[in-house]
């Protein structure tokens, strides 16, 4: 199923421990501890928003179809289209990381009780 569906967006990412599903900024938003981690825009063309590490982030705007994300841009978070030359095992890989990097900048009680590890 593909992530840009919302179908396919819920049931990869709702796999991730602590996730959580809103409607807002007319997307489709995943969080983690209430924290956002990536979003599936409610318009087409759909585009994928989520958290980079700063070597991914040069890596990944170098793509085409990879841009910085509006508002988002300078904690280093790209917005991707379904056209860009990124196959669903590596979309799902740096949401993966996407999800852990905002995870581990909630406390660690908080991670404990969403079933997120802590060391």
């Amino acid at each position: 199923m593909s992530l840009f569906t919302r179908a396919g967006f819920d049931a990869q990412l709702g796999q991730f421990p602590g996730v959580s599903f809103v409607d807002q900024w007319e997307a489709r938003v995943a969080k983690v501890g209430g924290k956002v981690f990536c979003l599936l825009s409610d318009a087409a063309p759909h585009r994928l928003v989520f958290k980079s590490g700063e070597a991914s982030f040069d890596i990944l705007t170098a793509l085409d179809g990879v841009d910085q994300a509006p508002y988002f841009a300078k904690r280093q978070w790209v917005s991707v289209t379904q056209d860009a030359p990124l196959g669903e095992d590596d979309l799902s890989a740096y949401i993966a990381r996407s999800h852990a990097l905002v995870a581990s900048g909630l406390t660690k009680k908080l991670r404990a009780e969403l079933g997120i590890p802590t060391g």
